[in-house]
């Protein structure tokens, strides 16, 4: 008899299960890759908000967000961020739950909102380009992050 499988333990989910489960997750994050397309492209509807403090937007921040930080997004909303768009909100990274705070804020005032996954820390990682006090800036793309040249084609 064979080992027991950590995996198959609990059986996969049913398909129309999956089918419900995956299309819902995707319907509330976006990936640092999406957002850089939908940015270059210049999409339109769409608004990102970096949600932290002013040191940390001043130490570097996505070009052509709008600063919000989280404590002033009820506040300051209305005239900052377009009613129809759908906000896309990012904080330091993965192990930081202030881009979730932010787009609970915009769930809360009725906007169609997203958080974007691996926040600043994966767009700088994967070699996407950043506004500071010196200007436009960019990291050579970590390769344990993003491939080296190329597009994952996911």
């Amino acid at each position: 008899m064979g080992a027991m499988s950590n995996v198959l333990r609990i059986p996969a989910a049913r398909p129309a299960d999956a089918v419900a489960h995956y299309a819902a997750r995707l319907s509330f994050q976006a990936d640092v890759s999406d957002v850089h397309a939908d940015l270059e492209a210049g999409v339109t509807g769409l608004v990102v908000v970096d949600s932290r403090s002013l040191p940390a937007w001043r130490q570097g921040h996505i070009p052509g967000a709008v600063h919000l930080p989280t404590a002033q997004i009820a506040d300051r909303a209305a005239e900052l961020i377009p009613a129809d768009a759908t906000v896309v909100t990012y904080c330091w990274g993965p192990g930081c739950d202030g881009a979730t705070r932010a787009a609970l804020e915009f769930a809360r005032l009725g906007r169609p909102v997203k958080e974007m996954i691996g926040g600043y820390e994966y767009w700088v990682r994967e070699g996407f380009p950043v506004r500071t006090g010196a200007g436009l800036v960019r990291r050579p793309a970590d390769d344990l992050t993003a491939p080296a040249g190329v597009s994952c084609g996911c």
